[in-house]
C-alpha cells in the first residue's frame, strides 16, 4: 500500500468509495455522513489544496484522510492540552468498504502522526462520531485522547481527540 496525495483525476472513484461507505454505514444504522456531507466540491478543494491523501492497493484507492491545519469552530469549546502549538486536524478519514478490516484507516493514522512529526506539528486532532464505533475504536486503541464533545447536528455528538506529539 501506498499513500500519496489524491489527484484531480480520482474525484471519480474517491466519490465512489464515499457512496459506498454511507450506504454501509446506514445499512449499519450509522448515520454519519449521507448527501450533504461530505460532498464532491469539499473533495474536489481538499485536492486543489493538496490536502487530500489515498491509500492505494493495487490503483485502487483502499482509503482517503485530509490533513490541514483547518478546525471546526465547534472546537473553541474544548479544553485542548496543546494551547499554544502548531496543530494538524484530520478529516474525512474513510475506509473503501471492500478494504475494510484490513488495516487501511490504521496506516492513514499512522502516516498522519509520521507527517505530523515530519512537519513540525506539536498535535493532532480529530472528531468522531459517538455512533461510529470503528472509528471511536481506532482512535483509542491508538492512543488518542478523548477532551470533549461537540454537535455538528442536532442530536449528532462526536467525540472530539488529541494525540501530543
Amino acid at each position: 500500500m501506498n499513500i500519496n496525495k489524491a489527484l484531480p483525476q480520482e474525484i471519480d472513484a474517491i466519490m465512489s468509495l464515499i457512496k459506498a461507505a454511507i450506504e454501509k454505514m446506514h445499512n449499519e444504522g450509522i448515520d454519519q455522513w449521507g448527501d450533504y456531507y461530505p460532498t464532491r466540491e469539499i473533495f474536489l478543494a481538499d485536492i486543489d489544496h493538496r490536502t487530500l491523501y489515498a491509500a492505494r492497493i493495487d490503483e485502487t484507492i483502499a482509503g482517503i484522510v485530509v490533513l490541514n491545519e483547518t478546525q471546526s469552530p465547534e472546537y473553541e469549546s474544548i479544553d485542548w492540552r496543546d494551547k499554544d502549538g502548531k496543530v494538524l486536524a484530520v478529516h474525512r478519514l474513510c475506509v473503501n468498504p471492500v478494504f475494510q478490516g484490513q488495516g487501511v484507516g490504521k496506516k492513514l493514522m499512522r502516516f498522519a502522526m509520521h507527517y505530523a512529526l515530519e512537519t513540525k506539528y506539536s498535535s493532532i486532532r480529530l472528531d468522531a462520531f459517538t455512533n461510529n464505533p470503528v472509528s471511536v475504536g481506532l482512535y483509542d486503541s491508538l492512543g488518542y485522547q478523548r477532551r470533549g464533545n461537540v454537535s455538528f447536528l442536532p442530536g449528532r455528538i462526536s467525540y472530539c481527540y488529541e494525540k501530543m506529539l
